[in-house]
């Protein structure tokens, strides 16, 4: 049988892996090793020089939502004492200072909320737009958009083309959790979207040439093949449209929601060897993100060792990993510092990764 230590030579020599050779590394892989490997791909993939990061703000305009996600600690019921929908003006107004902060894009999304239409997220996106032009719109996730498809009897196709028109600019990679739906089914993420169904929009996305992420939030106690197939659906979909411009992991954060306790939580050792490990699965995607909210900024700078060459954004704000305890937060400044540290230069980009 094969070694870990093999199967990594050949990674490192141009070999793509296979499902089992994913399984070897996550079962028997030194974490070093791994380490070592992923930087080596990283550097044939990217500037091995420097590392990338945004300013940018996670604006969640509701956290009331249809789904009652188990490793959800955001979301509130219709009716809730606490549930919101942030008006026009107070989404207005947080853009307006992520662009005083030197910001170039926002993060859109929220809750799967009943009662907005696909009419008013086109207002949403028209009026933002039109008031901050030079702000890129990375917006609504795969269960906003399959939600309004369902309730309002659309193709998935038009309603992601009328969001275009309207002024979106990119999908972000939200409610992938895991791409594997024994897993969803457990943590009751299925029903808002199956994995057919998270592969099949951002499919529909890249054939109308709009740009989308990958994401996985791993250690919700799922099996090792369940991240297997994740990260092979995400690339099986890469090599038929290369429309993803980043595979963003992170760790599943367990305080407030109804898996608390229930399952062990992942912590830097696995989420540095997971790391590792979708950056050489990953052969078809340039950017792999660090997490240093989910894991905080010495392990977001150890990422940087571990294939990892961006640290995503400083996040002017975030909502729903913070309602899960998370609780790391970065300055420009203490970014580029922990980047220079690192003995990389820092760069900051735009989101689907331009030069600023």
């Amino acid at each position: 049988m094969i070694s870990a230590g093999q199967i990594l030579d050949a990674v490192i020599n141009g070999r793509r892996l296979g499902p089992a050779d994913i399984s070897a590394l996550f079962e028997k892989g030194d974490l070093l090793e791994l380490g070592q490997a992923a930087a080596s791909v990283r550097r044939k993939k990217t500037d091995g020089a420097e590392a990338t990061y945004i300013i940018d703000r996670n604006i969640n305009y509701t956290n009331v939502c249809v789904y009652r996600c188990r490793f959800c600690a955001f979301y509130r019921p219709a009716g809730h004492e606490e549930a919101y929908v942030l008006s026009a003006d107070e989404i207005g107004e947080k853009v307006a200072e992520t662009v005083a902060a030197g910001g170039t894009g926002i993060l859109l999304q929220g809750g799967v909320h009943p009662d907005i239409g696909l009419k008013d997220y086109e207002t949403m996106l028209r009026s933002l737009k039109r008031t901050f032009p030079q702000i890129h719109l990375h917006a609504f996730s795969v269960p906003e958009i399959w939600y309004i498809a369902k309730v309002e009897r659309r193709p998935v196709r038009e309603v992601i083309q009328r969001m275009m028109d309207a002024g979106l600019d990119s999908i972000p990679g939200g409610g992938a959790e895991i791409l594997e739906d024994e897993t969803r089914k457990r943590i009751l993420s299925r029903a808002k979207a199956p994995t057919r169904v998270w592969l099949d929009v951002h499919r529909e996305a890249h054939d109308l040439d709009l740009r989308t992420t990958a994401t996985m939030m791993f250690g919700v106690g799922e099996p090792i093949s369940a991240r297997v197939e994740h990260l092979m659906g995400i690339r099986d979909l890469q090599d038929e449209t290369g429309g993803f411009t980043a595979f963003i992991p992170w760790t599943f954060q367990d305080q407030q929601t109804d898996l608390e306790g229930e399952v062990p939580t992942s912590g830097g050792y696995d989420y540095l060897k997971t790391l590792a490990i979708a950056r050489l699965a990953l052969d078809n995607i340039d950017h792999v993100q660090g997490s240093w909210v989910t894991q905080g900024p010495k392990m977001g700078e150890a990422s940087l060792f571990f294939g990892a060459d961006d640290l995503g954004s400083i996040m002017l704000e975030e909502n729903v990993v913070a309602a899960a305890g998370a609780v790391h937060r970065m300055s420009q400044a203490d970014m580029e510092r922990i980047i220079s540290d690192a003995g990389l230069k820092p760069r900051q980009r735009r989101t689907l990764y331009e030069a600023l």
